[in-house]
């Protein structure tokens, strides 16, 4: 694989329209905010959440980057995509036992960017990630500095990364759409996108994780003092088809028919779910005739 040594162009996310007899025929208007197209390996929110953590990693002489994640981590990808672009050492703590044939993932980040992977046991990376107890990080990495390192938690969301997609939509464009819809996992991009509105638009997050937690999680991830003036969301449930990663037959076809159909690429963990929730719900009658949709395209693409 041939990286992209270039930085990450935010310009190259441009908002088009998706022309179809379905839509006609309900009356719909839908984009797309292609945030994918930023970067072929940090793209979409994964550069909106890395983004001002780099700054400050650079401001405050920082030399690695260290976080966490499963074996097919899309913030591991982009987390080591981005300190081979900006001149990072990155530190991966993966949970799990060792892979001994490291799948396209790790295999990238690794062998392509030079990030150095630990494995731990679910119990230790339980610790690390929901405890919050980083001192056991100095017992399982060689030359633990932590006055080098930044790190950035499971899914890179933080306070910098929500202010990243707070920039994911201008402030003209939420007047334009009735409706922003956006894939959830940490949640991160969600709050950020529900501070920006202002509630200038109904706001659907579509999780793709089962279970009905995410809604206390992206409150949470608001800030206390605006939480209870963001009237304008939802998360709907509706379309995880069995959890994180998991997929049916049903979603694979609607992705093909999607991708044949509209020449855009989509993926199985977020944006597929979130575009045939889309799609159902206006089968469904759910948006109202001459209604405008802004989907946000936020990337998972494996380049």
């Amino acid at each position: 694989m041939n990286l992209d040594f270039t930085y990450p162009n935010e310009n190259l996310a441009q908002i088009v329209a998706l022309k179809s007899d379905f839509l006609n025929n309900h009356n719909i208007k839908l984009f797309v905010k292609a945030d994918y197209l930023i970067h072929p390996q940090i793209a979409g929110n994964k550069w909106r959440k890395l983004k001002y953590n780099l700054d400050f990693a650079k401001k405050t002489n920082k030399k690695t980057l260290l976080t966490f994640g499963g074996a097919f981590s899309n913030h591991i990808y982009a987390t080591a995509a981005a300190g081979k672009v900006f001149g990072f050492n990155t530190i991966g703590i993966i949970r799990g036992e060792e892979i001994k044939e490291l799948n396209f993932t790790l295999d990238f980040a690794q062998n392509t960017c030079g990030m150095k992977l630990i494995f731990v046991d679910r119990t230790t990376y339980k610790i690390l990630t929901q405890e919050k107890n980083y001192t056991i990080l100095s017992k399982i990495i060689e030359n633990y500095i932590p006055e080098s390192i930044l790190i950035l938690p499971e899914g890179g969301t933080n306070d910098l990364a929500i202010k990243g997609c707070e920039e994911i939509i201008d402030q003209r464009d939420f007047k334009k759409f009735d409706f922003i819809c956006a894939c959830v996992g940490t949640g991160g991009t969600m709050a950020g996108i529900i501070q920006a509105s202002q509630n200038l638009s109904n706001i659907i997050g579509f999780s793709s994780l089962k279970g009905d937690f995410l809604k206390y999680d992206v409150a949470n991830l608001i800030s206390q003092s605006n939480a209870k003036k963001y009237t304008n969301w939802e998360i709907n449930t509706d379309y995880h088809f069995g959890g994180y990663a998991k997929y049916t037959s049903e979603l694979k076809k609607f992705i093909s028919d999607f991708e044949l159909q509209f020449q855009m690429p989509i993926e199985f963990v977020y944006t597929g779910k979130m575009f045939f929730g889309i799609f159902d719900l206006i089968k469904k009658g759910y948006f109202k005739p001459n209604t405008s949709i802004l989907a946000i395209h936020s990337g998972g693409l494996r380049v």
